[in-house]
């Protein structure tokens, strides 16, 4: 069976820019780790606004620019991204919370053999369990998991509540 690890949203502004907070800067380095650690493939997520972030659906109810395509914010993290460059990884520009296009990366893959997959990132309550809850639609018997030490929410209380719906809806947690 083959693993892949998802690294969601370890994007600048997500880390320390427009929308970050303290909890994510602290889980950096066991991103880092995590990537490091690592043995196979890798998909890593990226929120993508376009300079119209204000006008959509999403900018209306988070009126806080961020992860503008091309902008220092829109870019990985520079530990995160060190570590990816010496693994075999691919990135996913995504528009919105959850991922079409990584759901379809996922079935190619899955053509080709057996995977059970693995997230991490940023944030738990927001992208992250947009991501794991898809994915458990798309291919309920997959096995997800979620590393909640290589995760971080918009607060500590909206992390642990997105871990619980997780939990709810049988995608392994652990690392809490």
């Amino acid at each position: 069976m083959k693993k892949i690890l998802i690294v969601v949203d370890m994007q600048n502004d997500f880390v320390d820019g427009a929308l970050g907070t303290q909890e994510a800067v602290e889980i950096v380095g066991n991103v880092v780790s995590k990537i490091a650690g690592f043995d196979g493939r890798i998909l890593a997520t990226l929120d993508t606004h376009h300079s119209d972030y204000l006008n959509t659906a999403e900018g209306k109810k988070l009126p806080v620019p961020h992860c503008i395509g091309g902008t220092q914010g829109w870019l990985l993290n520079g530990k995160v991204l060190y570590a990816l460059s010496e693994k075999d990884y691919k990135t996913i520009e995504k528009p919105t919370f959850g991922s079409t296009q990584l759901v379809e990366e996922l079935r190619r893959i899955r053509e080709q053999e057996e995977i059970e997959v693995e997230l991490i990132g940023l944030c738990t309550d927001i992208c992250v369990v947009s991501n794991a809850l898809l994915l458990k639609a798309h291919f309920p018997e997959m096995r997800i998991s979620v590393d909640a030490s290589c995760c971080a929410g918009v607060t500590p209380g909206t992390h642990q509540a997105a871990l619980e719906t997780m939990k709810m809806c049988q995608i392994d947690i652990y690392g809490e």
